[in-house]
């Protein structure tokens, strides 16, 4: 598992806590009996974080009536002990809930927190009810989509705001009253937002930070720097801060720009952009205009099932325009074919393109 998946999974198993924690002190209302639901209907993963978290909260309430395992007696080896105990004591409450591919130590030492905390009777002065209440009040929810291989995905968000997923990726969304915050970990996004002047929608994505303005744009993480393209509307996009220097102002984009904000670097203007072609992905196709073969393959290898290689140098040069579907790689090959003088050969595991 990458870093993203990881980060990725821990956001999951946070969210999870945190439903379950909700669950456990008392029935949800029907708001949140629906919010719950659609966590769980987001993502085969919302429901294996939350069986592992409830399977957690059962072997530490077995283990409360052994006095071994006490909040008090914990508490007084965490004193007088080493890491060792804590890390045996770890080994010995997740056993029955590791034999799963899904659980990682990340997730279970998140989930394992915040059963802990509910099954040693909210003590040490936790007041988790009251936070419980300030949640709700705030009308929040979490959730996490994510694609894999060849994958797209679209869904509609409580506001109505819809997100598109691409190939290869993963956003995790957080709503309250006061704000919508997108995160998105990994590969590709396009957001359909339904403006709200008192909730800021906004998006993190590698080392920029971009806030809707009333319109519908593009996020990808490409190679250490993030993409942001604008198809309707405007966005503001910020950045942390270049070296020592101070925070800079963010930079306006409009319809048919686009901006490549590389790590440690700051860039001076948007440029100019067909948007419509740029995200075209989100209507299953990819479109070329005049294009090098090199940079049309690396396109298509985010779908493929099969890596396309270019195998003389000199076709990498080649021109290419048109418009192909990214779930048909049969179609792609015949294209490629029909180009004269070029090769291409398909086995099990590649399509290899050559000179003949």
């Amino acid at each position: 598992m990458n870093s993203n998946e990881e980060l990725a999974r821990a956001a999951i198993a946070e969210q999870a806590g945190e439903w379950f924690v909700a669950n456990d002190e008392g029935p949800l209302d029907a708001r949140e009996s629906a919010a719950l639901a659609a966590w769980f209907r987001a993502s085969p993963a919302h429901i294996e974080e939350f069986l592992g978290v409830s399977a957690i909260a059962r072997d530490l309430r077995q283990a409360r009536t052994d006095p071994r395992y006490s909040l008090e007696a914990i508490l007084v080896r965490a004193r007088t002990e080493g890491d060792d105990t804590v890390h045996g004591l770890w080994s010995r409450e997740s056993r029955t809930v590791q034999g799963g591919s899904f659980w990682n130590w990340r997730s279970a030492a998140v989930a394992t927190a915040a059963c802990v905390l509910l099954v040693a009777g909210l003590s040490l002065g936790w007041r988790f009810t009251s936070t419980r209440q300030t949640v709700a009040s705030e009308d929040f929810s979490a959730m996490h989509f994510e694609t894999r291989h060849g994958e797209q995905l679209a869904r509609n968000l409580p506001d109505s705001s819809i997100v598109h997923l691409n190939t290869d990726s993963a956003v995790s969304i957080r709503y309250s009253k006061g704000e919508r915050l997108v995160t998105l970990n990994s590969g590709q996004a396009s957001f359909d937002v339904t403006h709200e002047s008192r909730r800021a929608f906004r998006v993190r994505a590698g080392s920029a930070e971009i806030t809707d303005l009333g319109t519908r744009f593009d996020v990808r993480l490409d190679q250490g720097s993030t993409v942001i393209t604008v198809v309707e509307g405007r966005v503001a996009v910020g950045s942390s801060a270049v070296g020592q220097s101070p925070l800079l102002p963010p930079i306006e984009l409009g319809a048919d720009q686009q901006l490549r904000v590389a790590e440690g670097e700051w860039p001076a203007k948007p440029v100019a952009v067909d948007a419509k072609r740029a995200t075209a992905w989100s209507h299953g196709k990819l479109e070329f205009d005049n294009e090098r073969l090199v940079r049309v393959v690396a396109e298509y290898n985010r779908y493929s099932p099969k890596p396309i290689e270019i195998a003389t140098p000199a076709l990498r040069r080649l021109r290419i325009s048109g418009v192909f579907a990214t779930g048909d790689t049969d179609a792609f090959v015949a294209f490629l074919r029909s180009l004269k003088g070029v090769q291409v050969e398909v086995t099990e595991t590649r399509i290899r393109v050559f000179r003949e």
